[in-house]
């Protein structure tokens, strides 16, 4: 044995019997046995002593005055759960001693008692509650090891998501600053979008994915020609349908990220049209994913409230009232409302900053 291992102390023994002499005969075995003992007269005492604690096992005689056996065994389990229960009867108290197993005991002795039996008995009930105890032990080890293997696996994901969607947006800046009418295009759709998100009431984990489905969303623009890209004038249907192959490229970049999940979907639709008249796959209605209909509806905001080559630039609710045009078609009538209540909220924030700015000049001057 080496110094840091300690023996374990003996296990206590709580023998309930009106019999005094049997009492004293089982506890002076039991004591040689080298148990800890604690002994009882009635039920009610021996419920006393539970609730004191410490006990590992009861030999609990079946018949006693006042609280029987019977009643003691959902009793003393509900003090301690883990105790470990003998029951003592006499030949003609079988049925009752089974009652009691079926309440929760562990075994029974028959009257009179042989020792060697109650010291087989008593050893087995042990190892029992021991093993139990040792299992629960170990599956409570095991949960923690989960939980805390998982809580660290879900650290690293999110950090290695955040990662890779930090560089993904170097990479949209850098392909933005090469365009004076694109620069700032995705942070904005992204900001416009999860404000949308925000407004239908989606859980915040959900906003978020939308929040960087919008940051992502021009990425495979990363594969259009920048003669195309650069174009002040109308497209030509060659250079358009060209164009519209940046929702696969996109998606197609983004595909092995599997921990982006519906993220990538988004991206693959943000140009699909409420009545399938979109690309690159026609979806329709509910079949396009709602985080591209949010999208769709922010970059449609974008492009209408920035300057353009072939238009000017709209404000806010000139903006939103093209946009109602467009419901039903290209938008999602409940991605309108949605939206339409966040641009009146916007419009109130812009309001109460200007209001601000006022007072502070007149306080100024």
């Amino acid at each position: 044995m080496t110094p840091s291992e300690t023996v374990p102390p003996p296990a206590t023994v709580l023998v309930v019997d009106d019999e005094e002499p049997l009492r004293r005969a089982l506890a002076q075995y039991l004591h040689h046995r080298k148990f800890q003992l604690r002994t009882a007269g009635t039920g009610e005492e021996a419920l006393a002593i539970l609730r004191e604690g410490g006990i590992s096992l009861v030999l609990l005689d079946v018949r006693m005055p006042g609280m029987s056996g019977i009643d003691v065994v959902p009793e003393a389990l509900g003090i301690d759960p883990d105790v470990a229960i003998i029951m003592l009867s006499g030949l003609t108290e079988a049925t009752a001693a089974a009652i009691c197993m079926q309440r929760g005991a562990y075994d029974y002795l028959t009257k009179p008692i042989e020792l060697t039996d109650l010291g087989a008995a008593v050893d087995r009930a042990l190892r029992r509650r021991d093993t139990m105890l040792q299992n629960r032990g170990i599956s409570e080890w095991l949960k923690e090891e989960v939980d805390r293997r998982t809580a660290e696996l879900e650290a690293e994901r999110r950090k290695l998501e955040t990662v890779t969607v930090a560089t993904l947006e170097a990479l949209i800046n850098a392909l933005e600053a090469k365009n004076e009418f694109l620069s700032g295009h995705s942070a904005r759709v992204a900001a416009f979008a999860a404000s949308i998100a925000h407004e239908m009431g989606l859980p915040p984990d959900d906003v978020e994915q939308v929040r960087i489905g919008g940051r992502l969303h021009d990425l495979g623009k990363i594969g259009t020609r920048e003669a195309v890209l650069d174009k002040k004038g109308p497209l030509t249907t060659e250079e358009y349908d060209h164009v519209k192959l940046h929702t696969v490229i996109g998606a197609q970049i983004l595909a092995p990220l599997r921990h982006l999940g519906p993220i990538v979907d988004f991206v693959r639709s943000h140009h699909e049209h409420w009545d399938g008249s979109g690309y690159p796959d026609a979806l329709a209605g509910t079949d396009i994913p709602l985080g591209g209909r949010i999208i769709c509806a922010a970059e449609i905001y974008d492009a209408l409230t920035t300057s353009r080559p072939y238009q000017e630039r709209l404000d806010p609710q000139a903006a939103a009232d093209r946009m109602r045009m467009l419901t039903g078609s290209v938008i999602d009538p409940g991605v309108m409302e949605a939206f339409a209540e966040s641009v009146s909220r916007r419009q109130a924030l812009v309001f109460l900053e200007d209001d601000h700015e006022t007072s502070e000049e007149l306080e100024t001057s």
